[in-house]
């Protein structure tokens, strides 16, 4: 089974190459390592210096960036390159030295070859001076609360998709190409992912929770609710409504709301920025 890590990036480029060397001490090798560059020429240098990943120049100048169609054009490229297992790692994670050979062995079971695979993730305090140590993320590993966190080693199967998030995940070539990837109708932050796995439910494939395929996601500073993404989210989230009927984030609506920056218009059955 060829593997193909596929990561989108901007402005990212010490977390980049962070994820470069956690992935270099990986025990199950990659065979290639795509890396989509939206506009961002330090991405294309860091993965340059590394030597072990292929930059993909995506242009891009201002306004929200093209997550989904990154996305997309990185997954292209990883098939094209002659993947058979699409492994999503957010710029800003590390993966541990299992996940590759986790995702991997989950992969080759049969019941799972036509799911969204997910492994747990580790949001990382602020490191020290001297950065994040590779050799002590074991130590430092507290998966999410909010997601499934299985034993190291063993696969559980997931009803609730709303759970799934971008951030580290696997899936076959197959089943990619079944479910169609990310719906390029959203630009920036927030939706595209929970919309991805809402069109894999509805295209009857799986989820799966895959204990072991640890990442680790490196602090940087955030918003919470993410105040400086609140148009991308608004828009998204209205792309959603659409599509599925329903509004998506709504944690994240409703602190809006409470903090007097939107609200529901009942006339025209959505919500808008006050």
């Amino acid at each position: 089974m060829r593997v193909a890590v596929v990561t989108i990036a901007a402005h990212r480029d010490r977390h980049l190459r962070m994820q470069l060397r956690s992935l270099g001490r990986s025990r199950r090798a990659c065979d290639d390592h795509v890396v989509v560059a939206m506009g961002d020429p330090r991405t294309m240098d860091a993965v340059s210096e590394h030597g072990h990943a292929r930059g993909i120049w995506l242009d891009h100048d201002e306004g929200p960036l093209p997550l989904a169609a990154a996305r997309n054009i990185g997954a292209a490229a990883a098939l094209a390159g002659g993947a058979d297992l699409l492994v999503f790692l957010d710029v800003d994670c590390m993966a541990s030295e299992e996940l590759l050979g986790r995702y991997v062995s989950a992969a080759e079971q049969p019941g799972n070859r036509s799911a969204l695979l997910c492994g747990p993730v580790t949001y990382l305090p602020p490191p020290g001076p001297g950065g994040y140590d590779l050799d002590g993320l074991d130590q430092m590993r507290s998966p999410h609360p909010a997601r499934p966190a299985p034993p190291n080693g063993s696969v559980t199967a997931g009803t609730d998709f709303d759970l799934f998030w971008s951030l580290s995940f696997a899936v076959g070539r197959a089943t990619w190409q079944h479910v169609g990837g990310f719906c390029t109708d959203y630009s920036g932050y927030g939706g595209e992912d929970t919309d991805f796995a809402q069109t894999a439910r509805a295209a009857g494939v799986g989820l799966r929770w895959v204990g072991g395929a640890d990442s680790f996601h490196q602090h940087h500073p955030v918003s919470d609710p993410p105040v400086e993404h609140l148009r991308d989210i608004l828009a998204n989230a209205r792309t959603f409504h659409r599509r599925w009927g329903r509004w998506p984030m709504r944690g994240w609506l409703n602190a809006f709301e409470a903090g007097g920056l939107i609200e529901y218009d009942r006339d025209l059955h959505t919500w808008v920025r006050t």
